[in-house]
């Protein structure tokens, strides 16, 4: 598969200008546990009027791939996730994953970690993905993040609830000079030695979102024909915001297409957006799954102001994704202010569950589970936000 054959795949399905909005600056280049980027020109949110029972009763076949972007709660980068790695955390976390019959997880590996201790992220990692496979979940593991702050010590330990930042993996300097690419070649080739044939994984993804920069791209694409020369059986992917970046990601070998819009304005961007998914997959004979989303909302970005959507609402759009049949992963699993401060600073929280098994929204949860043809679920509503985070609600609300 080449580039022209995607173009000419992409054309077919009207999905060739569909390539996110212009180059960000700094202040765009962020996401709340998700990227804005992709917010389309501000219109008045439509609320969807399917519920979730509608939904499984509905003659639409049950999703194939239903999944969920997880990094553990109190985790504010995913260096934290496994540098504290809790075998317990995690197996509680991804039981609430099965109450709602999701049967996919994406998440990232840590670089850091691995150069601080390899031994112990390779235990770590068979934990989580026989966790997982116990609970009939498949992994989307990322090996590289391209959002985030400079992987410092002071930003990788950070726990301040205000002031902790996700963190690009790896450095810039590492990134824009080839000549330093040896040692994540070496963690690229340990990871593929260990896992490129396990079916416990769904795909490897290379990096996430490096379409922005030059030079984040250049990297990725260094690193992903590594993967390419280790390949297994495992298909080898890209995070990417769009579509139409796809082009180039298909030229270097991907065997799995993604695309990221955590905010549409209203249903129909989704039912223009998710056609044209469907097509070019049918088109190109492979998957393509929207991983990353959140809700439907208008955010009014470059503000510091805070927003009246600053809660999650995933029954605003999942009943759109159902009836396409798109394979997804919502952002997050777990109820926490936003990944990037940014949006955390405004007020906006994201997830489903809170860490004791209670959920933000019911309608959330049946929405979700609806996905797989089953609305029926016994849970707990709670609309607070944990106390653990409260700093970030006062902050943002003036209140605890």
């Amino acid at each position: 598969m080449n580039r022209r054959r995607f173009l000419r795949a992409s054309s077919v399905a009207g999905i060739a200008g569909i390539a996110g909005c212009a180059a960000p600056t700094d202040s765009q280049r962020q996401r709340s546990s998700g990227d804005q980027r992709d917010a389309p020109p501000s219109t008045t949110p439509t609320a969807t009027e399917t519920t979730p029972e509608e939904m499984a009763q509905s003659n639409v076949e049950p999703v194939d791939v239903r999944g969920a972007l997880y990094v553990p709660s109190r985790a504010w980068n995913t260096f934290q996730m496994w540098h504290g790695y809790d075998e317990s955390v995690i197996e509680r976390d991804l039981g609430y994953a099965e109450q709602v019959n999701l049967n996919a997880v994406r998440t990232w590996v840590s670089y850091e970690q691995w150069l601080e201790d390899s031994r112990k992220l390779e235990q770590s990692i068979e934990h989580f993905l026989t966790t997982a496979d116990d609970r009939g979940i498949e992994v989307l593991f990322g090996l590289f993040e391209s959002v985030g702050k400079e992987p410092t010590e002071k930003n990788l330990h950070d726990t301040d609830p205000l002031t902790a930042p996700p963190v690009q993996s790896p450095a810039s300097d590492v990134v824009q000079n080839e000549s330093k690419w040896d040692k994540p070649r070496e963690f690229v080739r340990w990871f593929m030695d260990r896992w490129k044939d396990d079916d416990r994984l769904l795909a490897i993804e290379a990096m996430n979102e490096p379409g922005w920069l030059a030079d984040m791209k250049n990297f990725a694409g260094g690193m992903f024909e590594t993967m390419a020369k280790n390949r297994g059986s495992v298909p080898l992917t890209v995070g990417s915001t769009s579509l139409a970046n796809n082009a180039d990601y298909v030229d270097w070998g991907a065997d799995l297409l993604q695309f990221h819009y955590n905010f549409p304005s209203n249903e129909d961007v989704y039912h223009d957006l998710l056609p044209n998914a469907v097509q070019l997959s049918e088109d190109l004979d492979m998957p393509v799954y929207l991983t990353e989303w959140q809700r439907i909302a208008n955010y009014g970005w470059g503000s510091n102001e805070t927003v009246e959507q600053w809660q999650p609402d995933y029954a605003s759009i999942a009943p759109v994704i159902h009836q396409h049949g798109v394979g997804n992963f919502f952002w997050s699993l777990m109820v926490k202010p936003a990944y990037v401060r940014y949006m955390r600073k405004r007020g906006i929280i994201n997830g489903l569950f809170h860490e004791d098994g209670a959920v933000w929204n019911r309608a959330d949860a049946k929405a979700i589970k609806a996905m797989s043809g089953d609305a029926q679920i016994d849970v707990e509503q709670r609309r607070e936000w944990p106390q653990w985070a409260a700093k970030v609600k006062k902050h943002a609300f003036g209140s605890e």
